[in-house]
Protein backbone atom coordinates (compact mmCIF):
# COMPACT_ATOMS: atom_id res chain seq x y z
CA UNK A 1 0.00 0.00 0.00
CA UNK A 2 1.35 3.21 -0.87
CA UNK A 3 2.14 5.78 1.56
CA UNK A 4 -0.20 9.17 1.78
CA UNK A 5 0.68 12.22 0.29
CA UNK A 6 -0.07 15.42 1.65
CA UNK A 7 1.53 19.06 0.52
CA UNK A 8 4.60 20.12 1.86
CA UNK A 9 4.73 22.88 4.14
CA UNK A 10 5.97 25.89 3.87
CA UNK A 11 4.50 25.33 -0.08
CA UNK A 12 6.93 24.91 -2.59
CA UNK A 13 7.35 23.50 -5.97
CA UNK A 14 9.69 20.37 -6.27
CA UNK A 15 11.94 19.39 -9.20
CA UNK A 16 9.45 18.49 -11.52
CA UNK A 17 7.61 21.89 -11.57
CA UNK A 18 4.73 20.27 -9.62
CA UNK A 19 3.58 20.97 -5.72
CA UNK A 20 5.81 19.39 -3.39
CA UNK A 21 4.41 16.53 -1.31
CA UNK A 22 5.66 15.00 1.54
CA UNK A 23 4.81 11.58 3.60
CA UNK A 24 3.52 11.14 6.85
CA UNK A 25 5.58 11.53 9.58
CA UNK A 26 7.05 14.70 8.02
CA UNK A 27 3.16 15.88 7.46
CA UNK A 28 2.74 15.82 10.81
CA UNK A 29 6.10 17.15 11.96
CA UNK A 30 4.39 19.91 9.76
CA UNK A 31 1.39 20.22 11.38
CA UNK A 32 3.29 20.54 14.61
CA UNK A 33 5.39 23.71 12.92
CA UNK A 34 2.19 25.16 11.89
CA UNK A 35 1.04 25.55 15.38
CA UNK A 36 4.08 26.73 17.10
CA UNK A 37 4.74 29.49 14.47
CA UNK A 38 1.10 30.49 13.53
CA UNK A 39 -0.04 33.65 15.86
CA UNK A 40 -3.60 33.23 17.21
CA UNK A 41 -5.54 36.00 14.95
CA UNK A 42 -3.31 34.98 11.80
CA UNK A 43 -5.82 32.80 9.84
CA UNK A 44 -9.43 34.35 9.13
CA UNK A 45 -11.44 31.19 9.19
CA UNK A 46 -9.76 29.84 12.82
CA UNK A 47 -9.08 32.85 14.54
CA UNK A 48 -7.50 31.18 17.15
CA UNK A 49 -5.16 28.55 15.81
CA UNK A 50 -1.86 28.64 16.57
CA UNK A 51 0.47 29.25 20.47
CA UNK A 52 1.61 32.45 19.69
CA UNK A 53 4.97 31.75 20.26
CA UNK A 54 5.85 34.57 18.16
CA UNK A 55 4.92 36.94 20.89
CA UNK A 56 7.61 35.39 22.87
CA UNK A 57 10.44 36.92 20.48
CA UNK A 58 10.60 40.12 22.13
CA UNK A 59 10.77 38.60 25.67
CA UNK A 60 15.04 38.11 26.82
CA UNK A 61 16.01 34.64 27.44
CA UNK A 62 15.04 33.44 30.99
CA UNK A 63 14.10 30.45 32.66
CA UNK A 64 10.47 32.20 33.36
CA UNK A 65 10.64 32.57 29.91
CA UNK A 66 10.85 28.84 29.22
CA UNK A 67 8.36 27.56 31.95
CA UNK A 68 5.80 29.92 30.22
CA UNK A 69 6.78 28.32 26.72
CA UNK A 70 6.56 24.99 27.76
CA UNK A 71 2.89 25.51 28.88
CA UNK A 72 2.15 27.49 26.27
CA UNK A 73 3.06 24.51 23.57
CA UNK A 74 1.82 21.88 25.77
CA UNK A 75 -1.66 23.08 26.07
CA UNK A 76 -1.61 24.61 21.65
CA UNK A 77 -0.65 20.95 20.64
CA UNK A 78 -3.56 19.37 22.78
CA UNK A 79 -6.12 21.32 21.22
CA UNK A 80 -4.74 21.37 17.87
CA UNK A 81 -3.38 17.97 17.18
CA UNK A 82 -5.19 15.98 19.73
CA UNK A 83 -6.54 13.58 17.33
CA UNK A 84 -3.30 13.07 15.64
CA UNK A 85 -1.09 12.89 18.51
CA UNK A 86 -0.37 12.22 22.24
CA UNK A 87 2.26 15.03 24.03
CA UNK A 88 4.06 13.55 26.53
CA UNK A 89 6.32 15.86 26.82
CA UNK A 90 7.39 19.47 26.04
CA UNK A 91 10.68 21.24 26.80
CA UNK A 92 12.47 24.22 26.32
CA UNK A 93 15.85 25.73 26.68
CA UNK A 94 16.32 29.56 26.68
CA UNK A 95 19.99 29.74 25.25
CA UNK A 96 21.41 33.07 24.63
CA UNK A 97 19.37 33.92 21.88
CA UNK A 98 17.35 30.95 20.88
CA UNK A 99 14.42 29.27 22.30
CA UNK A 100 14.62 25.21 21.68
CA UNK A 101 11.30 23.38 22.05
CA UNK A 102 11.63 19.53 22.24
CA UNK A 103 7.82 18.01 21.62
CA UNK A 104 7.86 14.18 22.81
CA UNK A 105 4.85 12.58 21.65
CA UNK A 106 3.18 9.61 20.04
CA UNK A 107 1.26 8.96 16.87
CA UNK A 108 -2.48 8.20 16.61
CA UNK A 109 -3.80 5.31 15.92
CA UNK A 110 -0.21 3.43 15.88
CA UNK A 111 1.41 4.90 19.00
CA UNK A 112 4.73 5.45 17.33
CA UNK A 113 7.06 7.60 19.65
CA UNK A 114 8.57 10.33 18.15
CA UNK A 115 10.64 13.71 19.40
CA UNK A 116 10.96 16.99 17.32
CA UNK A 117 13.30 19.70 18.18
CA UNK A 118 12.34 23.07 16.98
CA UNK A 119 14.66 26.29 17.08
CA UNK A 120 13.32 29.56 17.43
CA UNK A 121 15.86 32.90 17.04
CA UNK A 122 14.83 35.79 20.13
CA UNK A 123 15.40 39.08 19.40
CA UNK A 124 18.61 39.74 20.39
CA UNK A 125 19.82 37.42 17.60
CA UNK A 126 17.86 39.45 15.18
CA UNK A 127 19.31 42.97 15.87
Amino acid sequence: MAEPTFLDVPFAVDARGRTAVTGDDDHVRDMILQVLFTSPGERMNRPEFGCGLKQMVFAPASDALAAATEQLVHGALIRWLDPVITVEAVAVRAEEATLEITVAYRRRPSGERREETFRHALAAAAS
